[in-house]
């Protein structure tokens, strides 16, 4: 039934295009190594919640959106092999004083289907 990794983050608006075109240079790469579909998500109608919601979440400042992303792989095994490919992949190398998101502020994790229609 295939493996999910997902993604929330809070990204600047100003940054909105530099995100758009690192993300776009990172979801090459995951495909590459065997992710199946790779989507980002720019929040346009993100409601305020009374307990939580997405921009609580991470922290979303004045001016920033939050962003949910996540790639599909044809399997958890797929994705674990992928992922080690990803990490010494040299078109992944990270310029330290880009500051196109925090990172801190990222919500990730992986997931099983249970349903899929």
């Amino acid at each position: 039934m295939g493996y999910t990794d997902g993604f929330l983050l809070a990204v600047p608006d100003a940054n909105k295009d530099a995100y758009r075109a690192m993300a776009d240079k990172a979801a090459v790469v995951f495909l590459d190594h065997g992710a199946t579909r790779v989507l980002e998500c720019w929040g346009d109608d993100v409601y305020d919640g009374k307990v939580t919601d997405y921009k609580r979440a991470v922290h979303t400042e004045a001016g920033e959106t939050p962003v949910f992303s996540w790639i599909e792989w044809p399997s958890k095994e797929a994705r674990v092999a992928g992922w080690e490919k990803v990490m010494t992949d040299e078109r992944m190398k990270h310029d330290p004083n880009d500051q196109t998101f925090d990172g801190k502020r990222m919500i990730y994790g992986g997931f099983t289907p249970i349903l899929d229609a």
